[in-house]
């Protein structure tokens, strides 16, 4: 039997009428659910942003040069498995993983030849990393520097959400608790020294990937923002000084018309909660800016080319909902990081959209759907119950240490998986419409060549490097990080001194210790 309902179960009814929906306010007016600027992508088009990393930096830097070439507007970073996890490339950790899913960073050397010839305050750069992303932020600062840019000019974004690893992707190092102190070391430094740049996106994209609804996508990323602004208020900031500068970024699903209402109720409900919860005066304070990316999960390595009809509808809700940047995915990721051909395929799936369809030419043309506007209600209301709830288990925090989350999204996926299998929903090529013979794809692949590389420059490194300054650096921060001081300068001083993210990643360790997550049962 077809289900008439969302992906988060919400009931979709036969009729919509005036009797449905919610009072309409204007584009870039409080609580900003049309949009949070007035002419919205009639006065400027959202950033261009694919994400991208693979093998060494240098092959790495010529893709992003590829790209700007292709009239992309801004970079976004992907690193490999061992630099998420805090490796160097020649660790026995690493070992098999080593470029494979992003490119190895292992020292400032490294990231002074991803971002060669690419002016840092000229093009704005987003990278996604969590549990070391103040090191590699460190290793951005000081490239920046070398190059002579000021960082008061640089712009782009940091991932940094460390929440979310916990509660969906594991990618962390340290306990929650020391966790969240280097992520607010970062908000306040960048506050302090680095002002146009967000020092943390609050990820929803993960939680979606990790088989959460739309609803809960949207209520636990921002009840891991409202735990984000607790921890920067503690440390004594005001509201309007780092508020302005928290972004956010959310999955784009197949369900379109959910997805375009998740993000207008997104921006409703954090226009709320800063300025009712925290009184926030700035408007910047209360826009909840948001980069999206089309879903990796509703991707299948069957009929691979039904990826190009899912990513360009999926890329049109994101659009449609408001967001300021985008990725594309490209129709090879089920398989293996994108070719060439497949990630210029996808950048013109957005350059389409923009300048060949015409929904770019007023703000919210949805706006006033009575449908549209049910849904985005509907989904602002779930959300609140789910604050609600965490609220009253002291915060994300202690939620996260009762598993809550993490079983809420094991239950919608388990759900979900019951609901292909008996019919109700469909998967194009999967479940239904299958084909016997498929072309194969020419995909791109990482050989053990770049390991083999990555090792010997660290090796070299090691050899040149001043090892008294590394040590005494390292030294420095383990003590340092056994007060409560802002750790950042004590990083930028390591990571410019040549010790690697390993290095610098075991020296917190050695404080903090590691963190071992209770399985959900």
């Amino acid at each position: 039997m077809r289900l008439f309902e969302t992906l988060s179960a919400i009931p979709v009814k036969d009729y919509y009428g005036p009797e449905d929906g919610g009072p309409l306010g204007r584009p870039g007016q409080f609580p900003f659910t049309r949009g949070i600027h007035p002419g919205m992508y009639r006065d400027r088009l959202w950033t261009m942003r694919q994400f991208a990393g693979f093998a060494t930096p240098e092959e790495t830097n010529a893709r992003y040069r590829y790209l700007l070439e292709q009239g992309q507007t801004g970079l976004s970073v992907a690193f490999d498995l061992p630099t998420l996890m805090g490796y160097d490339s020649d660790s026995e950790m690493a070992l098999g993983e080593v470029g494979k899913c992003g490119v190895a960073i292992s020292s400032l050397a490294d990231m002074e030849t991803l971002f060669g010839g690419i002016p840092l305050d000229r093009v704005s750069v987003s990278m996604t990393i969590n549990s070391p992303a103040a090191v590699i932020w460190a290793m951005y600062l000081a490239v920046a520097e070398k190059q002579g840019a000021s960082w008061a000019a640089l712009n782009g974004t940091l991932q940094n959400d460390i929440l979310k690893e916990y509660i969906a992707e594991k990618e962390y190092i340290y306990p929650p608790r020391p966790s969240m102190r280097l992520v607010t070391d970062t908000v306040e430094f960048g506050t302090r020294h680095v002002p146009r740049f967000n020092p943390i996106s609050i990820s929803g994209y993960h939680i979606r990937e990790a088989g959460s609804t739309a609803v809960q996508e949207l209520a636990f990323t921002i009840r891991d923002a409202i735990e984000y602004v607790e921890w920067a208020l503690e440390r004594g900031l005001g509201i309007d000084e780092f508020a302005p500068r928290l972004s956010f970024f959310f999955n784009c699903h197949n369900d379109f018309f959910e997805e375009i209402a998740k993000y207008r109720a997104a921006r409703l409900l954090w226009a709320e909660i800063m300025r009712d919860r925290y009184g926030a005066r700035d408007a910047r304070s209360l826009r909840l800016r948001f980069h999206a990316q089309t879903a990796g999960c509703s991707l299948t390595w069957q009929q691979p080319y039904n990826n190009v009809v899912r990513t360009a509808v999926q890329a049109m809700a994101a659009i449609l909902g408001g967001c300021q940047s985008l990725h594309t995915n490209s129709l090879d990721e089920a398989y293996a990081l994108p070719s060439q051909e497949a990630v210029t395929l996808a950048l013109r799936t957005q350059q389409i959209l923009a300048y060949e369809t015409g929904i770019t030419n007023t703000p919210d043309p949805l706006g006033g759907s009575y449908l549209l506007e049910t849904l985005t209600e509907d989904i602002a209301n779930r959300a609140r119950d789910y604050v609600r709830r965490i609220d009253g288990m002291g915060g994300m925090l202690p939620a996260i240490e009762r598993n809550f989350p993490q079983r809420e999204i094991a239950d919608a996926s388990y759900r979900y998986q019951r609901e292909l299998e008996a019919g109700q929903r469909t998967v194009v090529g999967v479940t239904a419409f299958e084909t016997a013979d498929e072309r194969p794809l020419d995909l791109l692949t990482i050989d053990e060549s770049a390991a083999e590389r990555q090792c010997a420059k660290l090796a070299s490194l090691r050899k040149s490097r001043d090892s008294a300054a590394t040590v005494k650096s390292l030294d420095g921060l383990r003590k340092a990080a056994q007060g409560s001081e802002n750790l950042m300068p004590l990083l930028i001083d390591a990571v410019k001194a040549y010790a690697t993210v390993g290095e610098v990643c075991q020296a917190l360790k050695d404080v903090f210790g590691a963190w071992q997550e209770t399985p959900v049962v």
